[in-house]
């Protein structure tokens, strides 16, 4: 089955908004065994019309998302109206729908806020519980003018299409298409490069005929997708496990921050971040994480060498003599912070993110990540990442935070 979605708003051409719907549609048919086809981008106006007539003859399934507001750049349901000769018609229900909604914020309803209550004749309403403007379902054949796919119209807001989505539309999906045996297995690894891991697995894998395998590399991080019939996705996991299996940290969807909190609650052991080039990123990944409370204890940003020594106790003659960038001072930072907080694990990051500060003995992107514990002596690694600053302390925390996750593993 050829499946499209057409998003539309010239917001998104502009770079004003950012795409949130294709990720999310994506996930919710794999769960049926589809796989989206294609995703096209439009401006507001006729090029929804004339992409859509494009379309048509390629799709068995589009989802257009955006254009069914009340504003007059909303034309979304008029234009698909109009491709299909469908009339558009007061859905009453809609239209009453729309007034209660509103009068309980008093809010008068004008003729543009009425227009979301015009539907396609033939079309059938997907309920908007956020919002006034309903999506559209039209099944294939509805048009009297020309052949057309199963059509389904989304309002733009996430907040409105999500719900509506996995409410109405996933509902509608399991009567009108037969589930494929299609599966999708997500194996996630912290530093190591793209070519490193396509290396160990990557013949392998494309000999095994129907296997689809893709790779989406982002900083310090790697994903290795593999796609197919579930006997032949098998076959390639197994290749997968044996070359890679204990630099994956995750095979779901979790980050490798949520990972690690979850193995230091169950192991009840506690963590102290000390940070001078991250500038506190790996503490804010940390605490993004639901019950990180549960076991981190703090995180100093020690950006400058006296808050070093005043707040880690770090030696100034030690930070004088082999620089704040060295093995030394790294683990000097590492093991006060962990006495200072109690903790079981303490992180330590110093390096220079540039563009300027570098050497030749130290170049910029050179970075020290030690790990301290209460359990074992203090590590260092030597990394190199010359890269923007962004990058830079990505690609920093991830490597401090896989130093860790082996850490815990070996427990």
């Amino acid at each position: 089955m050829r499946i499209f979605v057409l998003n539309t708003g010239s917001e998104l051409l502009l770079g004003d908004v950012r795409d949130a719907h294709l990720s999310f549609i994506a996930q919710q048919i794999l769960e049926l065994g589809l796989l989206v086809s294609e995703q096209r981008t439009v401006g507001d106006g006729s090029a929804i019309g004339t992409t859509l007539a494009a379309i048509f003859p390629q799709a068995d399934l589009v989802f257009v998302t955006g254009g069914l507001g009340p504003t007059s750049d909303d034309i979304t349901r008029d234009l698909v109206a109009e491709l299909l000769g469908l009339s558009l018609e007061r859905d009453q229900e809609v239209f009453a729908a729309i007034n209660e909604r509103l009068s309980f914020r008093r809010i008068g309803v004008t003729e543009s806020i009425q227009r979301q209550a015009q539907v396609p004749h033939g079309a059938q309403v997907l309920p908007n519980r956020f919002g006034t403007a309903p999506g559209l379902f039209l099944r294939a054949g509805i048009s009297p003018a020309i052949p057309s796919p199963h059509l389904f119209l989304l309002p733009g807001p996430p907040r409105e299409l999500q719900p509506m989505f996995t409410e109405f539309v996933m509902s509608l999906l399991r009567k009108i298409v037969r589930p494929a045996d299609i599966v999708r297995r997500l194996y996630k690894i912290a530093n190591m490069g793209e070519s490193v891991v396509e290396t160990r697995v990557g013949a392998k894998l494309l000999a095994i005929s129907g296997l689809e395998v893709g790779y989406c590399a982002r900083p310090g991080e790697v994903d290795l997708r593999l796609v197919g019939r579930q006997e032949i996705v098998d076959q390639g996991e197994k290749i997968v496990l044996e070359s890679l299996g204990r630099f994956i940290f995750t095979q779901g969807t979790e980050t490798i921050e949520e990972k690690i909190v979850e193995s230091l609650i169950r192991a009840k052991r506690s963590l102290v971040i000390a940070e001078s080039c991250t500038g506190g990123l790996l503490a804010n990944r940390v605490t993004d994480v639901p019950g990180a409370s549960e076991i981190f204890l703090a995180g100093y940003v020690t950006y400058s060498n006296d808050a070093k020594n005043d707040i880690l106790g770090v030696d100034k003659d030690l930070i004088a003599r082999l620089g704040a960038v060295s093995v030394e001072v790294a683990e000097a930072m590492a093991d006060g912070a962990r006495k200072r907080a109690g903790a079981f694990y303490a992180l330590s990051t110093t390096g220079i993110a540039g563009p300027a500060g570098g050497s030749a003995e130290k170049p910029v992107g050179t970075v020290f990540v030690a790990l301290s514990s209460a359990n074992s002596a203090t590590t260092t690694k030597k990394f190199f990442f010359p890269t923007d600053r962004g990058t830079f302390k990505q690609m920093v925390a991830q490597a401090a935070f896989e130093m860790l996750r082996t850490a815990i593993g070996e427990l």
